[in-house]
């Protein structure tokens, strides 16, 4: 495991889609987040909202520097990986904030 020094932070909010859930967290786990670090965006943490007025997933990824994370949104992989991820989900948004250990909005 390469060790970084998180400055950013990407968070991907959204729903899951109920009849695409199986689906979903196989492309969640063998193809974006493999693809997210050759990107060099590191996976931090994933959260679950059980209820409330949020998103129930958010998935975070962590950069040394803002130009690595302006760099990835801009490629044709991450944005073949959005589109594709948009299939199984609802509700997306995407934020980038400046790191900052524990949970963040």
């Amino acid at each position: 495991m390469n060790r970084i020094v998180p400055r950013y932070k990407l968070m991907l909010r959204y729903n899951i889609n109920r009849d695409t859930h199986e689906t979903y967290y196989q492309f969640v786990v063998n193809e974006m987040i493999p693809a997210m670090q050759g990107l060099g965006l590191h996976m931090f943490r994933v959260y679950h909202t059980v209820f409330g007025e949020h998103p129930m997933r958010q998935i975070e990824f962590l950069a040394e520097d803002l130009d690595t994370v302006r760099a990835a949104l801009a490629s044709t992989a991450f944005q073949r990986l959005e589109s594709k991820l948009g299939g199984f989900i609802s509700d997306y948004t995407r934020k980038i904030v400046e790191f900052r250990d524990g949970f963040q909005l």
